[in-house]
């Protein structure tokens, strides 16, 4: 490898490691300053280049084929506030503890603080929010420095994926100084030739290879752990947003005999032991006060429920599984974390379990689906007991007509909430979000990414201002029209979610509509139109699964757009509440 200047040096060398790492994919928000980066990208053939037209968006595309792929992708922008608007994608990162890689370029000291356009100050930009910082100085013709380029790109993907720490957002600000591309227009070299040998491993290995161990639990806290939850048949398990495979955590519980309360995100919402309408027996007065659990096993990032959050409080014992340690506790009710990998873990227990022959109380589990059957008849009577679309339907709808080994991305606010209230236990069907930070940006983005980078169709359920929020997400090069990825949109023509919230009550009604529910007009066909997206319209909600069917097997980027009312919406979800408490009530 060589190079006919020092700025093209160091960015083919930046490329080669990224490559050499297992950093496969680059989005690239394109700029002048970049251009030794977007030359080296184009010329490495291990490396898919994605380009993105907006930073923001760009972000949130390397995160969602971060997700989807489950390991470090890369964003590469051009100096000033194209860095800065990368921000929202790196808080999301840093709260779901994602792998993202920013590489951002710099101008060169000199022009730093001096009112040189485009430059700012980008050191340690994002704060607290990556897990680590590099600032690589103007690339120098000396011997040691492809090396210390190499070191850094491989500390750079290591930190994002959790070797030490949690996985998450890592910062490298890269200073280039003019010339930026390799030739002149007359095809002449321009700078002085880089002398020094470029190469990395003869193997083609990383400079620095880092491999990574799962913590493994200590036997005696399993033990104690096996022994409290052997001592407690009145027990439940509680799987959040989490990246460890459901068949340990189901054989754990089914040793234990508890049920599983199993969020969309979790990964684990199919099997006979899974409990779909948490949210509505936790609400439920008697059913609540006579079924607290003596003991909760807590894995992933939970917290979509309220009622459930509120149910479970610090007066019941609660242990949290986590590979990382993470403080995954907004009730503040955890009496114990456990820092293992769930899986090793869950397995460990359960043999434990089988070991010391626990009681089981057959009574306990079969009272938790004896609710949840008459909860969940009730919630879908009412779903299905008229043809005009709502939101819940339409969560549940979705879930339901995704194929087998797709993936779907549901938006914050409304669309993961109704999800968790009325999607169906199913396997098959992975569910991802940011639900990091919970923002409603750059959802479009995150959808697009995650048929970047990963396997099968991909679904995504928004509500209209997400879609409106991201819409320049729709601006990735031509090769994101070939992406299998059908965006079903809830149009209600506002924020929804803020009907079902305390101001709804607290201020006049014109009031409210104008800063809240912030109705926008705009339709969701001429935006289609805009950006070359074929949609449909769907007005009966029977029609939805064909839609989606339909859309699904035509392949591409498609938009389905479903026309709910918010004023309806609130009504449904009062009726939703009042036929599953009936059903409870009828319970014996």
């Amino acid at each position: 490898m060589s190079a006919p200047n020092a700025s093209t040096a160091i960015a083919r060398v930046l490329v080669d490691e990224l490559a050499r790492t297992g950093v496969n994919d680059v989005v690239l928000a394109p700029g002048s300053r970049s251009a030794a980066l977007a030359g080296a990208l184009a010329e490495h053939s291990g490396v898919r280049v994605h380009v993105a037209l907006d930073e923001r968006s760009g972000g949130f595309c390397a995160l969602g084929i971060a997700r989807a792929a489950g390991g470090p992708a890369a964003v590469v922008t051009t100096s000033g506030t194209a860095v800065a608007n990368l921000l929202p994608a790196v808080v999301e990162a840093d709260e779901a503890g994602a792998g993202l890689l920013v590489v951002s370029a710099n101008r060169p000291p000199e022009l730093r603080g001096t009112g040189a356009n485009q430059a700012i100050d980008q050191t340690k930009l994002f704060g607290d929010h990556v897990r680590w910082f590099a600032e690589l100085g103007v690339a120098e013709d000396r011997a040691g420095a492809p090396a210390a380029w190499r070191s850094t790109v491989c500390r750079a993907v290591a930190e994002a994926r959790g070797v030490g720490a949690r996985p998450g957002p890592v910062h490298v600000d890269v200073a280039f100084r003019e010339p930026t591309v390799p030739a002149s227009d007359d095809g002449r070299t321009r700078g002085e030739p880089f002398r020094t040998p470029l190469d990395g491993r003869a193997d083609g290995e990383p400079w620095t290879r880092v491999t990574r161990t799962l913590a493994e639990p200590e036997p005696e806290e399993l033990d104690d752990l096996a022994a409290r939850i052997a001592a407690a048949p009145r027990g439940l398990v509680v799987v959040g947003e989490t990246t460890a495979p459901p068949e340990p955590i189901h054989r754990l519980a089914r040793a234990a005999g508890w049920p599983v309360v199993a969020e969309p995100l979790s990964g684990a919402r199919d099997g006979e032991l899974v409990v779909a309408a948490a949210p509505y027996l936790a609400a439920h007065e008697g059913f609540a006060a006579s079924h607290r659990p003596d003991l909760v096993l807590r894995i992933g990032r939970g917290g979509l429920s309220r009622a459930l959050g509120s149910w479970l409080g610090a007066d019941v014992s609660q242990v949290l599984l986590d590979p990382h340690g993470a403080w995954t506790d907004p009730e503040r009710a955890l009496s114990g974390i456990l820092v293992a990998d769930p899986a090793r873990a869950c397995e460990g227990l359960r043999r434990r379990l089988d070991a010391l022959g626990a009681a089981l109380d057959p009574a306990w589990l079969e009272s938790w689906r004896e609710a949840d059957a008459g909860a969940t008849d009730a919630l879908h009577a009412v779903l299905d007991a008229t043809d005009a679309p709502s939101e819940p339907r339409t969560a549940r709808d979705v879930a339901a007509a995704a194929p087998d080994g797709a993936t779907l991305v549901v938006g914050s606010s409304m669309p993961v909430r109704d999800l968790d209230l009325a999607m169906r236990p199913r396997g098959g069907l992975r569910v991802l979000g940011n639900r990091g930070a919970s923002g409603i940006d750059g959802i479009v983005s995150t959808a697009l990414g995650a048929a970047l980078g990963g396997p099968g169709p991909v679904l995504g359920l928004v509500g209209d201002l997400s879609l409106l929020h991201d819409a320049n997400g729709f601006l990735l090069d031509a090769e994101a029209q070939r992406l299998d990825c059908t965006l079903v949109v809830v149009q209600n023509d506002g924020g929804g979610i803020f009907s079902l919230l305390p101001p709804v009550d607290h201020l006049p009604s014109e009031a409210f509509e104008r800063l809240f529910s912030t109705p926008h007009g705009r339709d969701v066909a001429d935006l289609a139109r805009l950006h070359g997206v074929p949609h449909t319209r769907v007005d009966r909600a029977a029609a939805l699964p064909g839609a989606v069917g339909e859309a699904v097997a035509a392949g591409g980027v498609r938009l389905v757009e479903v026309r709910t009312d918010r004023e309806a919406n609130r009504a449904l979800h009062r009726d939703l509440q009042a036929a599953t408490a009936r059903a409870l009530d009828a319970l014996p």
